[in-house]
């Protein structure tokens, strides 16, 4: 792909180009604000994958996330790391409260609950929103391993560590299929769905289920309204 094609195209419409790279990029374009969000969950993580460690060290804004979930040391040690390697950047302090539509469809039941495939097998996270979901409402997490068929049964042999979720893993007609039979095996009460894209538009889910969002509190001097407002306006 021509990327400077695809900007130039782009700076006729738009005022402002935003360069989304998740965990999988460095910016393909020269930045004028580069933002690296840190995750306090897996501390350590932003100075030990690639490219991780590049965008943590060289953006301009580094966003701590998940404060109101994460253990304080935890929140601390991404602070250190920040001050170490990348003492310019402005860091700004953000909780990521969780929301769901219909929640009360899994207060106090037994529930499957999905997240982020990527995430939980080579990110290395052992939870995300959906358990914290869960655990706000009294929902009781079912293990999947039991029912789980095909490349979802090689994904849980592969990544033992996953324990009691089921990683969406969905990148092939079988995967999807695979996934839609097992979260259709699962006896449980409900669904909890804490995946990034809204995985009903890919595999049918024939139980109730509720869909989990992060939502961003960035409650920190300044935030990230007061830094694009003084970079950009």
């Amino acid at each position: 792909m021509d990327y400077a094609a695809i900007l130039s195209e782009a700076e006729k419409e738009a005022d402002v180009i935003l360069w989304d790279g998740g965990n999988n990029d460095t910016p393909f374009y020269a930045a004028d604000l580069w933002i690296c969000i840190a995750d306090p969950h897996r501390a350590g993580h932003e100075l030990t994958y690639y490219p991780g460690r590049e965008n943590f060290t060289m953006a301009d804004v580094i966003v701590i996330n998940k404060v109101d979930s994460a253990e304080a040391d935890a929140v601390e040690a991404v602070k250190n790391n920040a001050k170490e390697h990348n003492s310019d950047a402005v860091v700004v302090d953000a909780n990521s409260p969780v929301t769901a539509d219909n929640a009360e469809l899994i207060d106090g039941k037994k529930v499957l609950v999905i997240e982020d495939g990527p995430t939980l097998t080579h990110g290395e996270m052992k939870y995300g929103a959906g358990i914290v979901m869960a655990e706000k409402h009294n929902a009781i997490p079912v293990d999947p391993r039991p029912w789980a068929v095909g490349t979802i049964k090689e994904t849980f042999a592969k990544y033992p560590g996953i324990g009691t979720l089921l990683p969406a893993m969905g990148y092939s007609p079988e995967q999807k299929k695979d996934l839609e039979k097992t979260i259709n095996s699962v006896e449980c009460d409900a669904v909890v769905v804490a995946t990034p894209i809204d995985l009903g538009r890919i595999v049918n889910i024939e139980k109730p289920s509720v869909r989990v969002k992060y939502e961003l509190d960035d409650f920190s001097s300044p935030n990230l309204s007061d830094i694009i407002a003084k970079k950009f306006m």
